[in-house]
């Protein structure tokens, strides 16, 4: 077996492009129906073995439990066995010593096709300067190459911090070529995704008005081949019955921006026929009555909550309704929603709701209330972002636990990098300290994306060029004049 932990820098590399199992990239003319992209992932050869040895293993599974020291054997795509000193033949060997081994974390709810526009609005207070930054400016002269461009630039970014799967909420598909240039992204990048296909927010002239009836020939276009495991679809739209309707009747699940009293009149509306169910998933979830609260627990629907967004924009309460979901028995998962305003990260998610649920429950005690709701702990945000997510992304029999027979997404982290050495406690040093640096690989369903801390077989100087030109096109049809120390946004509509 071939050890590959201590390699030389050109080893690493070789290696990280080997188990990225990418062919070289090609360019094509960007053109409005032909977006410039990089080469689909080859299929993963289903008989090779991947060891990753003497890891400390958080596996978010009740059966296989905690490991300090153990190891996890990959079969193809998927985990064929953990435990303690294992020896397959003809494996690749991952020397995972100094390292902790979680399942990769997912992001419930991310804007994908927003990436090129990062940080653009790092001050937005509100949902109308969010708006100002996104739908009603650059989002209403996006090409299918822009789409393409920021899937992917959000993929690779997800990867990179230890995110393997994402529910990509499309709000832009603005024609068929949009929708078709968003998939191939996700595809293209290897990110476990779930393609959530919805209308623009803002229906201009240069909407095509192809949605939802896209969605069919969308479904039979990409999503009927078991080359395309990784991505699924699924339908992206407010409380609406004819929409809903679609969505089940092509045996999609629906994910639904989900806030205030507006939303929970429409819902409300719904449930004497129950049509809200397990296949529904909402987003955010603040300022709801306690009889919405009560139809998302009794349908069996999933929630997700946004720690960063709702206090960002001053969405509902302001403060993410994590602890409203777990007062009623629900387990949220959590989502970035964009990065516009901020990081891409799931670590800064998983603290800001701990530090947020702790400091509402003390200045409840403070304020001399009773019935104070105990403090969440570092396990509890570990499973929003693992095992819950999954079950937002339907996804709960796949992926969110590390456990013989799932698919094989795992991050490794370094727990003897400066910044977290030592770690006196596993599952604290994930979620209270670790970052996007210390990630050191990432395994999405058997092929490894990042390894020693590199993604694998990325062409970073192609996707900057990429980047740029769709930003340099966007700004120039908005007439945005960058610049990098804007405390606000101008008005750009």
């Amino acid at each position: 077996m071939r050890d590959l932990r201590h390699p030389s820098r050109r080893a690493v590399l070789a290696a990280g492009a080997g188990f990225a199992a990418l062919a070289a990239s090609r360019s094509i003319a960007a053109t409005d129906r032909d977006p410039e992209r990089f080469e689909r992932l080859r299929p993963i050869d289903a008989k090779r073995h991947i060891l990753i040895r003497n890891a400390t293993i958080i596996s978010m599974d009740e059966r296989v439990g905690d490991l300090a020291r153990g190891d996890i054997l990959i079969e193809g795509s998927r985990i064929a066995e953990i435990g303690g000193a294992l020896n397959p033949r003809g494996a690749r060997v991952i020397d995972a010593q100094g390292m902790i081994a979680i399942p990769g974390m997912i992001d419930c709810h991310r804007h994908s096709w927003e990436g090129q526009l990062r940080r653009i609005n790092p001050n937005a207070p509100t949902l109308a300067d969010y708006s100002n930054a996104t739908h009603l400016s650059f989002a209403t002269v996006y090409r299918p190459q822009d789409m393409y461009v920021g899937n992917y630039l959000t993929s690779v970014g997800c990867i990179d911090s230890g995110i393997t799967t994402v529910i990509d909420n499309s709000h832009n598909t603005r024609s068929a070529d949009h929708s078709d240039a968003a998939v191939e992204a996700l595809l293209d990048s290897g990110i476990r995704a779930v393609h959530a296909s919805g209308a623009p927010n803002v229906q201009d002239k240069n909407y095509a008005k192809q949605w939802p009836g896209d969605l069919e020939r969308l479904q039979k276009k990409y999503f009927t081949s078991p080359d395309n495991s990784l991505v699924t679809l699924r339908m992206f739209s407010g409380v609406d019955r004819d929409n809903w309707a679609l969505a089940r009747k092509l045996k999609l699940r629906i994910t639904t921006e989900f806030q205030g009293m507006q939303a929970a009149m429409a819902l409300e509306a719904l449930w004497p026929d129950r049509l809200v169910g397990p296949d529904n998933t909402f987003n955010h979830c603040g300022g709801l009555p306690e009889s919405t609260w009560e139809i998302l627990k009794q349908s069996g629907a999933n929630v997700d909550v946004c720690p960063r967004s709702d206090a960002q924009y001053g969405l509902g309460e302001g403060i993410a309704a994590y602890q409203h979901a777990l007062d009623h028995g629900l387990k949220p998962g959590f989502s970035v929603d964009n990065e516009t305003s901020y990081s891409t990260d799931m670590f800064s998610e998983m603290r800001t709701a701990m530090m947020l649920q702790r400091a509402v429950a003390q200045n409840r005690r403070f304020s001399g209330e009773s019935n104070i709701p105990a403090p969440v702990n570092v396990r509890d945000v570990l499973q929003c972002a693992t095992v819950n997510g999954a079950a937002c992304a339907g996804l709960a029999d796949k992926v969110g636990q590390l456990a013989p027979g799932r698919e094989a997404d795992i991050v490794l982290i370094r727990a003897d990098d400066l910044n977290l050495y030592p770690s006196n406690n596993a599952i604290g040093t994930v979620v209270q300290a670790a970052d996007r640096s210390n990630v050191d690989t990432v395994i999405i369903g058997g092929r490894v994306r990042k390894f020693a801390g590199r993604m694998a077989a990325l062409d970073m100087d192609r996707l900057k060029r990429m980047v740029e030109e769709s930003r340099r096109y966007l700004f120039g049809k908005i007439g945005y004049r960058e610049d990098l120390f804007a405390e606000k946004l101008p008005k750009l509509y």
